[in-house]
């Protein structure tokens, strides 16, 4: 489980690729005082496991899965990837709740700023347009993002300058994108009790989810 905290912009130093599936080293610093074999990382917000690591390099393996449905397809060598350890028990949550498992990727499409405001739009599958809200929580490359505006198949995030600084989102790049768990719940409890149930698409709205 992750915060969508980004705790350092870390670099891909190899890949291994065989059929598949893939093999990561990554060189990083802060993130490899606190580990050890076995520890969940968010690499661009997708739940890895450390297979191996040493001074300032570690490594993961990637399966056909995440492969399949993340931007871990079309990455290279000299890549640079935001990088999250595992939340611990007992401190503060100042994202939200992230676990890791990517849903799509998006495109980032346009940025503009506003004073010390800047606003990023990304271009999303249409039918995974229901899931996201104004003022609703996304993550972004593993990212946790409050959603500024959404627009069809476009959502816009607003983020300040530190942010931008110290992640590694460009324009014109795929990014990982995970739903906010609760609104998958959220879908589930309604689609499961569609025929007798009292809660409905406005109700939710009216009650702020």
């Amino acid at each position: 489980m992750f915060t969508g905290l980004i705790e350092e912009v870390g670099k891909v130093v190899n890949i291994k690729k065989s059929f598949g599936s893939a093999e990561l080293e990554i060189c990083a610093e802060n993130i490899l005082k606190d580990i050890k074999i076995g520890d969940s990382v968010a690499i661009n917000g997708v739940c890895t496991t450390i297979t191996t690591f040493s001074n300032n390099i570690f490594k993961v393996d990637l399966s056909s899965q995440t492969l399949d449905v993340t931007t871990f397809k079309e990455i290279q060598t000299g890549d640079f990837v935001n990088l999250e350890r595992a939340m611990q028990v007992g401190e503060r949550l100042g994202g939200h709740i992230v676990s890791g498992h990517v849903d799509f990727v998006a495109e980032f499409v346009k940025k503009s700023e506003k004073e010390n405001s800047i606003f990023l739009t990304f271009e999303i599958p249409e039918n995974k347009s229901k899931y996201f809200i104004d003022k609703g929580s996304v993550t972004i490359n593993g990212i946790s993002l409050t959603i500024a505006e959404k627009n069809n198949n476009k959502i816009t995030v607003c983020i300040i300058p530190h942010t931008l600084e110290n992640t590694n989102l460009k324009i014109g790049q795929n990014v990982n994108i995970e739903i906010d768990v609760i609104a998958k719940y959220v879908e589930n409890f309604v689609v499961s009790n569609d025929n007798n149930s009292s809660i409905t698409e406005n109700f939710l709205k009216e009650n702020g989810f």
